[in-house]
């Protein structure tokens, strides 16, 4: 399933821009995994390693309206996706007071 986003993903990359060509393709599935690799010469590229338990690894970036290279690591196993980059929001830091709180509840359990 992973796969075929990927690969529709790539192609809406590709069509919204037409002019931008193929550097690397790279389509190889084996009966153990597969590798994919498509490299654009917009600075666009996707890689992606699997193997015959589902486990994906891979990496996507390319250069955002702004100039900005965006690169997005990625792993997708047994617990889920899991994505790695700069650019990906952070939660802000907990506040003392829930903190404060929450040590307060480890140290007073409910007697219940």
């Amino acid at each position: 399933m992973f796969k075929i986003l990927l690969v529709c993903a790539l192609a809406a990359l590709v069509a919204a821009n037409a002019n931008v060509e193929v550097k690397e393709l790279v389509n190889d599935v084996q009966a153990d995994g597969f590798v994919s690799k498509l490299v654009l010469d917009d600075g666009s590229a996707s890689s992606a390693t699997g193997d015959i338990h589902g486990n994906i690894d891979g990496v996507f970036e390319w250069i955002s309206p702004e100039g900005v290279h965006v690169r997005v690591s990625y792993k997708a196993d047994e617990n889920g996706y899991q994505p790695q980059s700069d650019l990906l929001p952070t939660p802000p830091p907990i506040p003392a007071a829930i903190l404060k709180a929450i040590a307060y509840i480890e140290a007073n359990p409910s007697k219940n």
